[in-house]
């Protein structure tokens, strides 16, 4: 399983992103996939997640209503749409992929049990 995320870049405060994550492997349409942030100093942060099958989707408190997770089975890419962007959304984002048939939990220190990671984007919003 590969992952790779893209898409990050400088925005100003109440503008929009849309991060991709490319997945590779086989069967990629069992895995739940999720957005993680990291800022220095401080652990990674769940954001969103997706389980595909279902398409049930799931979001961190800080970004219900503004952040939006998709996913294309037929081209393995899960996006990430960020609308009205805040400085405190400043990270490198990453995506991550969960064994299939797990859930993908989203809660302080979850990111641990992920098994597959991607190389983060940075994401800066900022005047």
């Amino acid at each position: 399983v590969q992952l790779q995320a893209s898409g990050g870049g400088l925005v100003e405060p109440g503008g929009s992103l849309r991060l991709s994550c490319t997945t590779s492997g086989d069967r990629m349409d069992l895995y739940a996939i999720a957005w993680f942030r990291q800022v220095p100093g401080q652990g990674r942060e769940g954001v969103s997640c997706i389980t595909h099958g279902d398409g049930e989707s799931y979001y961190a408190d800080p970004v219900k209503g503004r952040f939006t997770i998709s996913g294309d089975d037929a081209k393995s890419m899960v996006y990430l749409q960020m609308n009205n962007l805040k400085p405190e959304d400043t990270a490198v984002y990453y995506c991550a992929a969960q064994v299939p048939g797990s859930h993908c939990p989203l809660y302080r220190g979850s990111w641990g049990t992920y098994p597959y990671w991607g190389q983060g984007t940075q994401v800066t919003v900022s005047s």
